[in-house]
């Protein structure tokens, strides 16, 4: 149970009293907040500990949710801009009240039905939860608590000349190099990551594929995934165009033959100049 009520985090709150509005719940500090009658259950009990988030509503009063939006405070998200004013554009967070952009916060000029990567976060002289681009400050730099090969989430937010920069663990900045990309990437793309190089400038170098043994195994049990969902044989082979390799298997080509000499040698594969089929 919270000491405190956290505007803009999940809460774990106590069911403390019913109303005709809905139910209210407190924390230790015996702070209030209503959750409407809109999220309340026939399984709701005084007394009973919940999960809630909470937030301003469209009337500025702090209220409960058990509807959770698709970013809380300090983490990213991709978002569609629903609304757009002359002091900001309103975004589908998940909540009966749109997340506001403010202008000052925006890099570039929103459109409604717009796709936007921004993070969630209080604006300072209002206290409001607002939406922001301009979040590159608050990116970690400190790396110290990474290592190389770990596994990570990211979150793709912007195509570049060089690869795509993506958030990295909704913390730290990263960049997937175009030349070491095998599949189909897009901006607002979530996916998982590997960590290449933890750079001197505070930044991480980041591949889709597993390094060392494990990218092996990741790259054979997608051939045999796959060519069990097309019939057990396709009409690729050793001498397949790395293009064709990245765009049916999502593998670079050293992945991808590596791949198929493991499963000829498990005897689980028969590849010749025809293609291949599963045994």
């Amino acid at each position: 149970m919270n000491q405190y009520l956290l505007v803009g985090e999940k809460n774990r709150l106590k069911i403390n009293r019913y109303t005709d509005n809905g139910v209210y719940l407190i924390c230790k500090d015996e702070d209030e907040v209503l959750l409407p009658n809109q999220y309340v259950t026939y399984a709701m009990k005084e007394g009973d500990e919940i999960d809630v988030f909470v937030y301003f509503d469209s009337e500025d009063r702090i209220v409960a949710s058990t509807t959770f939006p698709k970013a809380m405070l300090d983490e990213f998200a991709c978002f569609e801009v629903v609304d757009v004013t002359e002091f900001g554009a309103f975004l589908d967070w998940g909540l009966p009240k749109d997340l506001l952009v403010p202008k000052a916060l925006q890099k570039f000029p929103f459109y409604s039905g717009m796709k936007v990567i921004v993070q969630v976060c209080l604006d300072d002289e209002t206290g409001r939860i607002v939406g922001s681009q301009k979040y590159n400050d608050f990116l970690k730099k400190d790396l110290s608590s990474l290592k190389l090969k770990q596994e990570v989430k990211l979150l793709v937010r912007e195509k570049t000349p060089l690869g795509f920069k993506v958030i990295v663990n909704n913390l730290y900045d990263g960049l997937i190099f175009h030349t070491e990309i095998f599949e189909n990437i897009d901006v607002g793309d979530e996916k998982v990551g590997y960590i290449k190089t933890l750079r001197k400038d505070g930044k991480l170098d980041i591949i889709l594929q597993p390094i060392g043994d494990k990218s092996d195994e990741v790259a054979v049990a997608k051939i045999v995934e796959i060519l069990t969902l097309t019939g057990g044989s396709c009409e690729m082979n050793y001498k397949s165009t790395p293009e064709l390799i990245s765009d049916r298997f999502g593998l670079s080509r050293k992945a991808y033959k590596r791949a198929l000499t493991k499963l000829i040698e498990a005897k689980k594969l028969e590849v010749n100049d025809e293609g291949m089929r599963l045994l």
